[in-house]
């Protein structure tokens, strides 16, 4: 048994050596050339965050507790984290069994007989009874002479990667979603609290218009446009109950409760616009999950092509086996009861009427498709950038024209109040201030949530966690490159890439 041992050790050895790969040599997609900054902020240059934000946990720039803790409970609870974090297990599960393949298979069989026979002599009735014991052990390889089963590795590796990098860009994304419920719903609150007080400042301008009527002073149509506009603002604050009631159920979905049972206290509105910290161009490839994503995709799509190339040449399977059997268990071993076999085979398709070539080529046209989506993906992330960049310019101009002019109609409204108990003006002026002022002073506090939403918006735009790599390595994580947090990077596993 021990020279088949040899040569069976030998024969793997050679054939293992000899593989071929013949997949294409992969190389990341080219894309259009990085611009060296942004058009719309051409002195954004790496910034290095806070410790407090050290680790891309991005909400805490908004310095809001609640906010804080709502975040928590989305890499905890959100189900469709859940599903994305077992997609990824998946994957690496597969990509373990794919491996798998490149060793044999071995078996062990073993089986126990009794037999015996009976019959009639002429002493009277005989019986004889047998006892016999086998024991095999079989192994079975496909030596990977063509790469074929290597590149499935390759393509199970990438595309495993490819689904640690959903779960990032799936994190992000819930991440996101939940800010911008959290600020809309502060901004609500906001509306509803300058509604109130406007609505209570509407009361009183009812009250004097009635006693002006019951006076004599005015008409009754000052008496119905005063309380139009009251009952218009009560309508108003009631639709604002409605808007908040929509986004604490989706703030509640997103935590992993049930909304009937989920509450949000109302809290004072948090002014806080974060400065986000900047991002060179090219760091952008490097930083945003779903281009990572993206680009593994190209490169599992990549590993097809081998694959199917293989198909155009024999497939060998190398089996050996060796077995013994006795009457007696203890002499299972012994040379004399013992046998081997080695066998090969080979299995190679002659015609298959283009069937290969087809699959070669659509192998082919599935790596172009995947190549246009990554370079897509890389145009879409600048452009949201950019689109995030110039709105947070240009939002931080409106926020200072906004407050001034709810400051200019604060002002109008007094004095045609004002007016208007001296007489000199009818309250159908009134009214054209009041509305006037409460608009402005509905779209300053507007402002303030399209600052906060555009800086959300732009830290996910720059993948969350702008931190540069040599720091991320300094602190001892190297996988940051695809990190969100540190709760995020518990959740994709402690594997890096």
């Amino acid at each position: 048994m021990r020279p088949a041992r040899k040569t069976i050790a030998a024969l793997m050895a050679v054939l293992a050596l000899s593989a071929c790969d013949l997949a294409p040599a992969y190389f990341r997609p080219v894309t259009a050339t990085i611009p060296t900054s942004f058009k719309e902020a051409p002195g954004w240059r790496v910034a290095v965050p806070s410790d407090a934000v050290a680790r891309g946990e991005w909400w805490t720039l908004f310095d809001d507790p609640a906010l804080n803790s709502l975040e928590s409970k989305v890499l905890v609870s959100n189900q469709n984290l859940a599903a994305a974090k077992a997609a990824y297990d998946q994957a690496r599960a597969l990509v373990r069994e794919q491996r798998a393949a490149l060793l044999p298979v071995i078996d062990l069989n073993g089986s126990t007989t009794r037999t015996g026979s009976f019959g009639n002599s002429k002493s009277g009735s005989s019986t004889t009874t047998g006892q016999r014991y086998t024991l095999s052990i079989g192994a079975t390889w496909e030596p990977d002479l063509w790469g074929r089963i290597g590149n499935t590795v390759k393509q199970a590796g990438a595309l495993a990667e490819a689904s640690k990098a959903d779960l990032v860009n799936a994190t992000l994304s819930a991440q996101g979603e939940l800010a911008l419920d959290y600020v809309q719903l502060r901004g609500i609150e906001a509306q509803k609290a300058i509604l109130d007080a406007t609505i209570a400042a509407y009361e009183k301008a009812l009250t004097i218009a009635e006693n002006r009527y019951r006076a004599g002073v005015v008409q009754r149509s000052d008496v119905l446009q005063a309380e139009t506009a009251l009952r218009n603002a009560r309508g108003d604050a009631a639709d604002l109950d409605r808007q908040r009631a929509i986004f604490e159920h989706a703030i509640a979905v997103l935590v992993g409760e049930n909304p009937s049972s989920f509450s949000l206290p109302p809290a004072p509105s948090n002014q806080t616009v974060p400065n986000i910290p900047s991002v060179l161009p090219a760091s952008l490839l490097e930083r945003r999950p779903d281009i990572a994503s993206a680009e593994r995709s190209v490169a599992a799509a990549n590993a097809e092509i081998g694959i199917q190339r293989a198909a155009f040449f024999p497939t060998v399977d190398l089996s050996g086996d060796t077995s013994t059997n006795a009457e007696i268990l203890g002499s299972l071993f012994k040379a004399a009861t013992s046998a081997w076999s080695l066998g090969a085979t080979g299995v190679l398709t002659l015609l298959d009427f283009g069937a290969r070539s087809a699959r070669v080529d659509e192998a082919r046209a599935a790596y172009e498709q995947t190549v246009a989506q990554y370079r897509q993906t890389v145009l879409t992330a600048f452009q949201q950038t950019e689109d995030q960049l110039a709105a947070t310019r240009v939002l931080a101009t409106v926020a200072v024209e906004r407050t001034a002019a709810a400051n200019a109609a604060n002002q109008a409204e007094v004095i045609a109040r004002n007016q208007y108990v001296a007489g000199q003006i009818s309250y159908s002026d009134v009214i054209v201030t009041q509305t006037s002022a409460l608009s402005a002073r509905r779209a300053e506090a507007q402002s303030l949530v399209d600052r906060r939403t555009a800086a959300i918006s732009l830290i996910q735009a720059i993948g969350g966690n702008w931190q540069n790599q040599s720091a991320d390595n300094a602190g001892g994580h190297p996988c940051l490159d695809l990190a969100v947090g540190t709760a995020a990077r518990r959740t994709a596993g402690a594997e890096c890439g």
